[in-house]
């Protein structure tokens, strides 16, 4: 191409500036954590080709991330679970297992799990699928503490360390790091 073609094409479109949400990373090939994305982070989830998204909130799904649910064919698995903040106020087992077994079904994957900042109610489920993996203790509260910061609950890891292992998930379509 010479000068005078280059200069007479058009200006390169511009890319949209991939930014990925608060506390963003990848958990196993196909699963990724976060915490609650906004449209500023839509570009950056596209790129991920997501089938679907795991939201820990009891809260609603935002207007803005349901419009780019729709629009990219992503399903969404809504938990409505509340934070374990309080003493005695725990997250119910079925809930954390019953997101695992969507969380271990590879029809739905690539997946973001979230909640609202990426922490706790994620660092939950993500730390119960290292129990799963057979991960050590010492290993799966180092992953939690990295991105709860300062805000380490002990009744998470209390969670993680007492949930039951019996996690009915489908074998058939189980991912292969399992």
């Amino acid at each position: 191409m010479s000068d005078d073609e280059y200069l007479n094409d058009q200006e390169p479109k511009e890319e949209p500036l991939l930014i990925p949400p608060l506390n963003f990373s990848m958990v196993s090939r196909g699963v990724y954590r976060s915490g609650y994305p906004n449209k500023k982070n839509h570009p950056f989830l596209k790129k991920l080709g997501l089938k679907s998204i795991l939201y820990l909130c009891p809260e609603e799904y935002s207007e803005s991330n349901t419009n780019f649910i729709r629009k990219h064919g992503i399903k969404l698995l809504h938990y409505r679970i509340v934070g374990n903040k309080e003493p005695f106020v725990d997250i119910p087992d079925e809930y954390i297992r019953d997101a695992l077994v969507d969380l271990l079904d590879v029809r739905n994957h690539p997946i973001l799990i979230h909640c609202n900042k990426g922490k706790h109610r994620t660092g939950c489920l993500v730390g119960c699928l290292r129990k799963l993996q057979k991960w050590s203790y010492t290993y799966i509260f180092d992953e939690y503490r990295r991105f709860a910061g300062s805000k380490v609950r002990v009744l998470d890891q209390q969670f993680i360390e007492l949930f039951k292992l019996e996690v009915p998930y489908n074998k058939k379509n189980k991912p292969d790091w399992l």
